[in-house]
């Protein structure tokens, strides 16, 4: 009976630090991948991620607290060149609209990740 209740105690504590624990970030990178979530309640249409300034990569709609991966690799410049392999990631732009219209911007700069952690 005493066994029950410490789990049943430990089951709810750990419920509770889940629900405490802060939100992923809207824009990761790692490993090659940026992820782009979208926390609203609204879907947004003509995603355009732009990496380093210049590679760009596009998807048509992210659904409402939806998730994409975008591998860098499949990135080109707007003349065509391709990611090329060992370039680090330093600055991620992504914009987009609310499905009515509204502008989405979203930005996350390397150097400014490693002052946070």
């Amino acid at each position: 009976m005493l066994r029950r209740i410490y789990q049943t105690l430990f089951f709810a504590a750990a419920l509770m630090a889940a629900g405490c624990s802060d939100p992923p970030p809207p824009i990761t990178v790692d490993e090659g991948m940026v992820t782009v979530h979208n926390q609203t309640e609204q879907d947004w249409k003509d995603v355009l991620i732009t990496v380093n300034d210049h590679y760009r990569g596009f998807v048509k709609e992210l659904k409402a607290e939806g998730r994409m991966n975008a591998p860098v690799s499949q990135m080109t410049t707007g003349h065509g060149q391709r990611w090329t392999q060992g370039t680090g990631v330093r600055k991620v732009h992504v914009k987009a609209a609310h499905a009515d219209g509204t502008p989405v911007e979203l930005t996350w700069d390397a150097a400014t990740q490693r002052r946070r952690n």
